[in-house]
């Protein structure tokens, strides 16, 4: 039998080893598969990792973001209060005094001005500090990643409390230009207008619209300008001159400049102004509402046009939205800025420039 068996191998030799070495190939070629599938795996299970955490950091920022725009709203109203202040007049007024015609007209005029000043320059805030905090998130998110271990960090803290305070520019003397500019149109909108001139909530809107329309295109400068002064000067000094960190700062400043400079900024600022000056109309649509108990015309009790209001009772309603526009307490008009899609979706886009290495060597 065992004779048998050998003569057979001996007939078959070849066959024998040509399928030893295709099951050995077999066998090796199976390992490379599995070395390579188990790379591809720990791979994928990294790239997930690195996003995952990328992600976090995304949202821990924008949460920064949020509570950054709310601590800064209190700073925001006491310089527009302090350059427009209302509240000297009212107390004047208190007093009857002989040019009391002349004061309600101040009044007139100072009170449209702080609340359409307030709406611009909190929209200018949400979105400015989205791209700041944003740039810097994601410089530090690269700082903090595995690969810019031993290097010089991209944004160390001295720098971000440099680059940072560049917001005193829309506090100072951008907040005081806008102011500039905005009396100016609302004096040529409703300084001749009479206190005893009726105005419908429509009618209050199509002011507001044209207000904002001359603003808009009456400026010499872009809305960008009063956010971040363009004048290379300005920047250095703001940079407190020219040593390493002083460079960066500039950098950084440069960098913003040319964000807020884009289109897609204009669009997200355009947006947020939008809904700012709605959310306004919102908040004044709850003076003009019709009597309790009047059903005249239950069509004409949701009309813009259905009630009226002297100016003299609009102007304390008007100097009094203030208080809710630039509320560090999270009104309806702030929510709706901050959780706005396309402040969220351009603060992302802005993020994930800013933390991706190979965009910022290009």
């Amino acid at each position: 039998m065992f004779s048998s068996a050998w003569n057979f191998i001996k007939r078959h030799k070849k066959k024998f080893l040509f399928t030893g070495a295709v099951a050995g190939g077999v066998y090796l070629l199976g390992k490379y598969a599995q070395k390579k599938i188990m790379a591809l795996q720990e791979k994928e299970a990294m790239d997930y990792i690195a996003q995952a955490r990328r992600q976090f950091h995304f949202e821990s920022n924008q949460r920064t973001c949020n509570m950054t725009v709310l601590s800064m709203l209190p700073p925001l109203k006491e310089a527009i209060v302090i350059q427009l202040n209302s509240e000297s007049l009212t107390s004047l007024l208190k007093t009857k005094p002989a040019n009391k015609l002349e004061i309600w007209e101040d009044l007139k005029i100072i009170s449209f001005t702080r609340t359409v000043v307030a709406v611009y320059s909190t929209c200018m805030l949400v979105v400015l500090l989205r791209v700041q905090l944003n740039i810097i998130g994601g410089y530090l998110y690269l700082d903090n990643s595995v690969g810019k271990n031993g290097t010089t960090p991209l944004a160390p803290p001295d720098i971000q409390q440099q680059y940072l305070s560049s917001i005193q520019h829309l506090l100072g003397d951008g907040l005081a230009e806008l102011m500039t500019l905005v009396k100016k149109v609302v004096q040529n909108s409703l300084g001749g207008l009479s206190l005893k001139h009726s105005m419908s909530l429509l009618e209050l809107e199509q002011q507001l619209s044209w207000i904002r329309a001359e603003v808009e295109a009456g400026s010499e400068r872009s809305l960008s300008w009063y956010m971040l002064s363009d004048d290379e000067d300005t920047l250095a000094d703001q940079a407190c001159g020219l040593t390493e960190n002083d460079l960066m700062t500039i950098r950084l400043l440069n960098e913003t400049r040319d964000m807020l400079d884009s289109p897609d900024f204009t669009t997200v600022l355009n947006a947020c102004l939008n809904r700012g000056f709605s959310r306004l109309l919102d908040n004044l649509a709850e003076f003009f509402r019709p009597p309790p108990g009047d059903c005249s015309s239950s069509a004409a009790s949701d009309s813009l046009s259905a009630v009226s209001l002297p100016l003299a009772k609009i102007i304390p309603i008007i100097n009094g939205q203030i208080n809710t526009i630039c509320s560090e307490t999270p009104s309806h008009f702030v929510q709706e800025l901050l959780l706005n899609d396309q402040v969220k979706e351009f603060a992302a886009n802005v993020y994930d420039a800013f933390s991706t290495q190979e965009e910022l060597q290009k």
